[in-house]
């Protein structure tokens, strides 16, 4: 006891120290910023792997340190994906401008001017880099064809063949350019300096690396030899398509010979911010492969400064509830387990901060949903104690070999349901991205942490507690000295659940349909994440009427967006492509209506591609979850249980979906997550029941499977109830406190925790019982086949129980 107590202690000290001085890490939707996520795509004469993709990178993270943007996050995603995080920047188009000229640097000759209509026109572009509409707004132009080349290769491809290319310059003129001298690659350095002692302003030094020095002199040693004036007397820094910058060689450079010493001056009527622009794109360098923005995310500051506020306060009140209920069910043991809950906030919030994980929107959703599951370990081993106290002999009848017992007896079923709430962490951790990834690793540290709380802090806590005298002398105030109000009433009527459980499979069967309605019917509402848009939500000082604010989107081009209310003063305006300028188009005209400056709350751009793989990894990830939770249930508990607690899972993911059909509720990344919680709570239920099935069968191998069953789930119906108010508190505060961003998040876990609530008593253990009946396998009985009760009569599932006082306690 004594060790049990210490390794507590140790384990909180460590916990408050690591939380009072490691800060956390906040996600963008939490402390505001953009998000882009850009893929890397093969030319003809590179390929996109993870080597290219890595220089990249590096480039990159070049050009972003250049705009000056605090604690920037540059990583590398798979081989071909890199995430660029900056926080506090508002508007996307500033890193856009940079990160989106994406093409080769290259210096260029000019051969002189050429007619207007000799212009290449590059593809039309949105700020993100992103080949645009070519068409009407918000349909995909023929540059989004992956077997068309982008104007950067087609510019590419017309240096190495030496064919000329017209662009046009800074001013719009054509100008005919010659193939490529040198390229970014070959640039050490570029710099925005100002010299007003000689009249210079603001302009960019360059220099050149040793093999770039030569190139440099011979290319303005070319141009030199042309008259002042003329155009062929200029060279052109080019880059993804577009003339940056076409400079004229001094007058006082010699013909033939350039700049030596391979440094050079650009000049020009820069102001500060043109001379910087300049050097940021010139000092990046080359990039080796393009790439393009697939992904794009916005969150004002406000906004993840009012889900804080919101989930912290629904935090305490939901904490606040729930140990409330715990203390008047448990009295003594319950103001322990609070403690222990307390200690569980800690101990998760150390690890995520001490791991260096990014707490999310999501994430801080599942550490409060955590609080309320955290609940069910105590309470699973508070109700075995209150069984081993009822049923001890007089000899034996302490709160202290009650709660030993207690906590042995639960141990499998905590472990159990414990790993199946971890596969569904996992799973959202490897199929996942973004918000909905940080909020599987809240969950599964959450869990993690519980199962110490409970099994180190609140035994620690309890074995020192019920040690004492004056509690062995009143071993009412542990409240395990009873069995409770629920068993109590349980065990005086002693139902027959079982012998109904066809009415049960009929009832879950009914609800099945309805959902399955509700999606034919309805339809799903799927967000931008898995179908590709754009969404802006979109924060007035009042209210602005709905009808108008579609007709003015409608106005600046977008007649198909979808515009709805979405609270108090503010508008989602969701379409299927808008680019950045087009974006701020519509934020006008939503601005004109207001009467004021509209404040942009929230802007994800996803593109088709990624929409696709994220639909894709959904289902997949929906796939495996029932997948692994049925290998490890059958390994577990044989198949029979195993498949029926599944069936219980599909249950109530479709219950939940067909609700948010009928609902109109959209189906978005953080519903996803919303969903394999429900999942795995749900199987975390049948575990608790199938657990206790399998304790009695091993005691009892000759009673019938149907009273078995039915035995085990009026005894495991206390603990039901009380974890379920557990969650339903927390759950019930952050749908009313949490705010709107949460709201829907909590109505699909207060969905799924009321169905899965009731499917694992009548639709997982019916379901098990039926299976039974028909001649299937389901465990394996201490020193026989495994086959006992396996062809038991059908009337025999229909025994009723014993109507005797304390028929459903183990005898």
């Amino acid at each position: 006891m004594r060790v049990r107590a210490l390794l507590a202690l140790a384990i909180v000290a460590l916990s408050l120290y690591i939380a009072v001085t490691v800060p956390a890490r906040l996600g963008l939707d939490l402390r505001g910023g953009t998000q882009i996520v850009l893929e890397t795509r093969d030319t003809p004469t590179a390929t996109a792997d993870s080597e290219a993709t890595d220089r990249t990178l590096e480039v990159l993270r070049r050009r972003v340190d250049a705009l000056g943007i605090t604690e920037p996050t540059l990583t590398r995603s798979g081989d071909q994906r890199i995430i660029v995080e900056l926080p506090g920047v508002q508007d996307p188009r500033e890193a856009a401008d940079v990160l989106g000229r994406t093409a080769q640097l290259a210096f260029h000759p000019v051969l002189g001017e050429a007619p207007p209509d000799a212009v290449d026109r590059p593809a039309k572009k949105d700020e993100t880099g992103k080949p645009g509409e070519s068409g009407k707004p918000g349909e995909p132009g023929a540059s989004d064809r992956p077997d068309e080349p982008s104007k950067a290769e087609q510019a590419d491809e017309a240096g190495r063949s030496g064919r000329e290319l017209v662009l046009p310059d800074e001013e719009g003129r054509p100008l005919r350019l010659g193939p490529s001298s040198l390229n970014g690659g070959e640039v050490a350095e570029a710099e925005a300096r100002i010299e007003p002692q000689q009249g210079l302003g603001w302009f960019v030094s360059v220099d050149f690396h040793k093999g770039g020095k030569g190139k440099w002199a011979d290319l303005t040693g070319e141009a030199a030899c042309a008259a002042p004036g003329d155009p062929a007397r200029r060279v052109a820094i080019v880059l993804d398509d577009e003339v940056i910058s076409s400079p004229q060689v001094d007058p006082g450079v010699q013909c033939g010979k350039g700049i030596a010493g391979g440094s050079t001056q650009i000049t020009g009527d820069f102001d500060r911010k043109e001379a910087r622009e300049l050097a940021l794109l010139v000092n990046g360098g080359a990039l080796p492969v393009p790439v393009e923005a697939v992904e794009q995310r916005t969150v004002g500051p406000t906004l993840g400064a009012a889900a804080i506020e919101a989930s912290a306060r629904a935090a305490i009140i939901g904490t606040a509830l729930t140990g409330l209920f715990i203390m008047a069910v448990y009295r003594l043991l319950g103001g322990l387990a609070v403690i222990a809950l307390a200690c569980y906030g800690v101990i998760s919030y150390a690890a995520l901060v001490g791991l260096g994980a990014t707490l999310t929107l999501p994430g801080l959703a599942g550490f409060v949903l955590a609080i309320g599951m955290a609940v069910d370990a105590n309470v699973l081993v508070f109700e075995r104690a209150r069984e081993e106290y009822a049923t001890a002999t007089r000899q034996r009848k302490t709160p202290r070999s009650a709660l030993a017992a207690g906590f042995r007896e639960a141990f499998s079923a905590i472990a159990d349901s414990n790993i199946t709430t971890l596969i569904a962490a996992a799973l959202l951790f490897l199929f996942a991205s973004g918000p909905v990834r940080g909020f599987g690793v809240t969950l599964g540290i959450g869990v993690l942490a519980s199962m110490v709380s409970a099994l180190v802090i609140t035994r620690a806590l309890a074995d020192l507690a019920v040690a004492r005298r004056a509690v062995r002398r009143r071993p009412g105030v542990t409240g395990i000295a009873h069995i409770g109000a629920v068993r109590t009433r349980l065990t005086r009527r002693d139902p027959d659940l079982m012998g109904r459980r066809r009415r049960w499979l009929a009832g879950s069967a009914v609800a099945m349909v309805l959902a399955t309605a509700g999606i034919l019917v309805r339809g799903l509402d799927f967000g931008v994440e898995f179908t590709g848009g754009r969404l802006v939500e979109y924060a007035t000082t009042k209210p602005v009427d709905v009808d108008r604010a579609r007709d003015a989107v409608a106005d600046v081009g977008f007649p198909r967006a979808v515009v709805q209310a979405s609270g108090d003063g503010e508008l989602t305006v969701r379409t299927g492509g808008m680019s950045n300028a087009e974006e701020a188009r519509v934020g006008e005209a939503i601005g004109d209506l207001a009467g004021e400056k509209v404040e942009k709350v929230r802007d994800e751009l996803i593109g088709p591609s990624m929409g696709e793989e994220l639909r894709r990894g959904a289902l997949i990830a929906l796939a495996v979850a029932v997948g692994a939770q049925l290998l490890y249930l059958a390994i577990r508990f044989r198949f029979v249980l195993g498949f029926s607690a599944v069936v219980a899972m599909v249950h109530d993911a479709l219950i939940v979906v067909g609700a948010f059909a009928w609902l109109g509720k959209p189906i978005d990344g953080v519903f996803l997550a919303a969903l394999l919680t429900v999942i795995g709570y749900s199987v975390n239920d049948s575990v608790v029941i199938f657990d206790r099935v399998r304790q009695l069968q091993a005691s009892h191998p000759e009673q019938p499977y149907a009273r078995t069953t039915n035995t085990a789930l009026v005894q495991t119906v206390p603990r039901t109830v009380n974890t379920g108010m557990g969650a339903l508190c927390i759950l019930a505060t952050l749908a009313l406190v949490g705010g709107d961003s949460l709201t829907d998040f909590a109505l699909a876990l207060l969905i799924g925790v009321a169905v899965g609530t009731y499917s694992s008593m009548f639709t997982a253990a019916p379901l098990a019982v039926e299976l039974q009946a028909r001649g299937l396998s389901t465990s394996r009985t201490p020193g026989g086949d495994g086959n006992t009760g396996d062809r038991e009569p059908a009337d025999a599932a229909k025994a009723p129980t014993s109507h005797r006082p304390g028929a459903g306690l183990p005898r």
